[in-house]
């Protein structure tokens, strides 16, 4: 099974992107081992309409472009569930068993669509605050990385 971030917006170069990918490297040693067949990123345009509401959707008709056939959905929303890290690897090593492609939208700065919030099994958050979709995508593939030692039985992964 794969994961999928599709992530609304560029990360240029600087510590972003130095982070996204040290992660990235990370969980694939461990991944492999555990059944994971690799991490894709796929970066989607920021719309530029002039309204939210557009714009959302916009940016929704260009994340699903990047949606497989089957497929388990997890939306990052600040309205979204808090779950702790353990809570998050048990769910990753769920859709694992099941041999579902799972999929991680991160929206732009108007978040994600209703529409598509809404056909996400869950939606988490990383606390209450707003964070820039840059940073959340670090947090992401860090949670990604740090669940991947959680299933392998690392005992470092509180680290």
């Amino acid at each position: 099974m794969r994961l999928i971030v599709i992530a609304v917006g560029r990360l240029k170069q600087g510590p972003e992107r130095e982070l996204t990918k040290r992660y990235r490297e990370r969980f694939e040693d461990i991944g492999r081992k555990l059944g994971f067949r690799g991490l894709e990123i796929h970066e989607v345009a920021e719309s530029r309409a002039r309204d939210a509401a557009t714009r959302m959707a916009e940016e929704a008709a260009g994340i699903a472009a990047h949606f497989p056939e089957k497929y388990g959905l997890i939306a990052l929303d600040e309205r979204g569930k808090s779950i702790d890290s353990t809570a998050f690897a048990a769910r990753l090593g769920r859709f694992r068993d099941a041999a579902t492609d799972i999929i991680f939208v991160i929206g732009g700065a108007d978040g994600l669509s209703p529409e598509l919030r809404g056909k996400a099994s869950l939606v988490i958050a990383f606390g209450a605050a707003t964070w820039p979709h840059q940073m959340v995508r670090v947090m992401l593939l860090e949670q990604i990385y740090r669940a991947a030692t959680i299933l392998a039985g690392h005992p470092y992964h509180r680290a």
